[in-house]
């Protein structure tokens, strides 16, 4: 496990749940992008209602059923780490919002409560 306190950098990704990379989840492509690159961690959240840089909105209210729903992709890790891996986020997004923000990490632990080596 990555050893994670202090200074850090937050990538979130807005992209649309149809989006895909080469016939897979664009959502999973980058996860598991970030998982071999050995970043700290990512997580995929899936939205219930949102528009972007289209202004159609997406939702999951029954009378207006989406297929296509918002999902946010959260990243974080050490500025070097992350800023190497930007240029993969480069290529595989083509559509959609990539913002980057500094975040202070508090804790950084596994289930067990096992901190980073």
């Amino acid at each position: 496990m990555t050893k994670l306190t202090g200074p850090a950098l937050r990538v979130t990704i807005f992209i649309g749940e149809n989006d895909t990379w080469h016939h897979r989840p664009l959502h999973s492509e980058i996860v598991h992008r970030a998982h071999a690159a050995g970043l700290a961690g990512a997580s995929v959240f899936h939205g219930v209602e949102g528009f972007g840089a289209s202004s159609r909105i997406h939702t999951s209210r029954l009378l207006s059923l989406s297929e296509d729903l918002p999902v946010a992709i959260v990243i974080v890790d050490s500025e070097d780490r992350v800023r190497a891996f930007l240029p993969q986020l480069d290529r595989l997004v083509t559509g959609g919002l990539v913002m980057v923000d500094e975040v202070e990490v508090i804790r950084y632990a596994g289930r067990n409560g096992e901190d980073g080596k």
